[in-house]
């Protein structure tokens, strides 16, 4: 198995997708409100800035930005993801999941992209606010209440 190293820029901005396990599922929307609470829990114990997301049925997409010196992102989705599954059914379970205590909800690893330059970063926000019209969820980024375009429209930057 390759040795994959991550990356580790203290203060980076960095774009992720985090997928559920079930692929097809709608977990995320139908719990929506945990994964709120989880992601809110977090930041208040590990503080990150969120630039965008999007949650969708099975996966998400997110642009965070990192505190100074902090280069610390893995055990902030750890603990997402945790407290996310905490008190919810366990999935199908193979030896692997039992043995790390998890509860085969997500897919074990996540992607993640440090941003380059403010292209790279304009056009992983755009991505973000962009994926329901993608999957065929909506016409319009607008239209699709699990996302920060709302945020944006709010502020006049969309």
């Amino acid at each position: 198995m390759p040795r994959y190293l991550r990356p580790r820029i203290p203060g980076a901005c960095v774009f992720f997708t985090v997928a559920l396990a079930e692929r097809g599922s709608d977990l995320l929307l139908r719990e929506v409100g945990r994964l709120r609470q989880a992601v809110a829990a977090t930041r208040a114990e590990r503080p990150f800035g969120i630039d965008a997301w999007v949650v969708m049925p099975d996966h998400l997409h997110a642009v965070w930005t990192l505190p100074e010196g902090d280069r610390d992102f893995p055990t902030r989705w750890r603990s997402i993801k945790s407290r996310f599954s905490r008190d919810l059914p366990k999935a199908r379970l193979r030896p692997s999941h039992e043995a790390r205590q998890e509860r085969g909800l997500w897919q074990r690893r996540f992607w993640e992209h440090h941003i380059r330059d403010a292209d790279d970063y304009a056009a992983h926000v755009r991505y973000c606010h962009l994926n329901p019209v993608k999957h065929g969820f909506v016409e319009r980024p607008e239209d699709w209440p699990h996302s920060s375009i709302h945020r944006e429209i709010a502020a006049g930057r969309w």
